[in-house]
């Protein structure tokens, strides 16, 4: 990987993996099979790729740097079911990689993109069997926290409502090229077949989430007045003095189906 002159550019988020062990450890984490329908996001120079096509020989890969397709296509264009997608991830639409099978997401993702990437991965979750991400340790934080924690908010209510959250192990700094500033952290994330809490209306749900943390040191009912009236608030038996970070993902779901039984749409 090192005989390529590439240098990790900062508007693409790239750091590099090189750490054998840590390279190692994450694909066993995510212990790939033959039969598997892998993709990668961001594959960078190949560090995780290569270990990936010993064990699956089928892997899709989207990389937005066109300068590391050449690279890519030096190392694992000998493997017949190797393609690269050059694209933004952000905008690339999975579900036509799915034929396969479900997919089974990988990726060392830009930490500067990668909470909308999060969301917009999420829009797939009935067409992914697993997920497993490197981020920003404070991402993973958000995604995994409980409620009353001050890591909690929207990012880890609506993955949890999705998918069951594993954070697996810290990787520090001295592990990638350039070193970030931050220490990163490999989550996985598993799709349920069907949400423990299924909300009757999901892009509400989402609404209410989103303007009971835009003032998360307020009280939900001063939140909650940019979609209900007074009237409409105190009809609800969710109690709505308390602060957006003490509902669990099961009781946002009930405001959320209680807002509509009450006439709240989106």
């Amino acid at each position: 990987m090192d005989s390529y002159n590439h240098k990790a550019r900062k508007r693409f988020g790239q750091n590099f993996l090189s750490d054998p062990g840590i390279i190692q450890r994450i694909v066993s984490a995510i212990g790939p099979g033959e039969a598997d329908n892998l993709v990668e996001i961001g594959p960078g120079k190949g560090a995780i790729t290569a270990l990936l096509l010993e064990a699956c020989p089928r892997l899709n890969v989207v990389e937005l740097d066109r300068d590391l397709i050449p690279i890519l296509l030096a190392q694992f264009a000998k493997y017949a079911d190797f393609k690269i997608h050059q694209a933004d991830a952000l905008k690339f639409d999975f579900a036509q990689l799915t034929e396969s099978g479900p997919l089974r997401i990988v990726g060392n993702l830009p930490y500067n993109i990668s909470t909308p990437l999060i969301f917009h991965l999420l829009s797939y979750h009935s067409k992914v069997q697993d997920m497993h991400f490197m981020l920003q340790k404070e991402v993973v934080e958000r995604m995994a926290a409980s409620p009353g924690q001050k890591a909690y908010g929207r990012l880890g209510i609506m993955v949890q409502y999705y998918c069951q959250v594993e954070n697996l192990f810290l990787v520090p700094p001295e592990c990638f090229v350039p070193q970030p500033k931050v220490d990163s952290a490999i989550v996985r994330l598993k799709p349920y077949s069907e949400p423990p809490h299924p909300a009757k209306d999901v892009k509400l749900l989402e609404r209410v989430v989103n303007v009971a943390f835009q003032q998360r040191r307020k009280t939900l009912r001063n939140g909650l007045k940019q979609l209900a009236g007074a009237e409409t608030l105190d009809q609800l038996s969710t109690d709505i003095s308390q602060r957006a970070e003490n509902l669990s993902v099961a009781e946002f779901v009930t405001l959320a189906d209680e807002l509509l039984q009450l006439g709240v749409k989106v």
